[in-house]
């Protein structure tokens, strides 16, 4: 695996640091593991994921992406301007797409993959006998990002 954690992922005030590179626990695929930290007073604001392992189940249910944002950080893009800092590391892995999924109700998520210049693909269900579906997310927003028509 590439030098991930010597990578300098900043934009502005938003910092992504470098927290750890396992399988996901629940998707079992390679994850790379990132905070969102303010780069001034070094507050975390949040964490986003990057899963680099890709299975019809983390493209079309999962996504590559996961990402919170702390209530009081909230609007400030910052989720989205965090996917957009991780176009590079997963330039880096050879991925040339990566999908992002949310549910249909959550207007917070869809808008965070638009600002990052991903598009909406379709709404798919999700199969009953799914974690996701089980969890309560019976249908998922397919995001797609292509890595070489994005800007950096």
């Amino acid at each position: 695996m590439h030098d991930i954690a010597g990578l300098k992922l900043v934009d502005a005030e938003l910092l992504l640091r470098f927290v750890k590179l396992e399988a996901h626990p629940v998707h079992q695929v390679p994850t790379c593991f990132f905070q969102m930290v303010h780069r001034e007073t070094g507050a975390e604001m949040g964490g986003i994921n990057l899963r680099v392992g890709s299975t019809p189940h983390i493209e079309r249910y999962a996504g590559h992406l996961g990402y919170t944002v702390f209530p009081r950080y909230r609007g400030r893009r910052y989720a989205a301007r965090s996917v957009r800092l991780l176009v590079a590391v997963a330039r880096l892995l050879d991925m040339a797409e990566v999908w992002i999924t949310c549910d249909p109700e959550n207007v917070s998520s869809r808008r965070s993959a638009e600002l990052a210049g991903a598009v909406l693909v379709e709404i798919v269900d999700v199969p009953a006998d799914c974690i996701i579906h089980r969890s309560g997310h019976p249908r998922k927003c397919r995001y797609r990002l292509d890595l070489f028509r994005i800007e950096q």
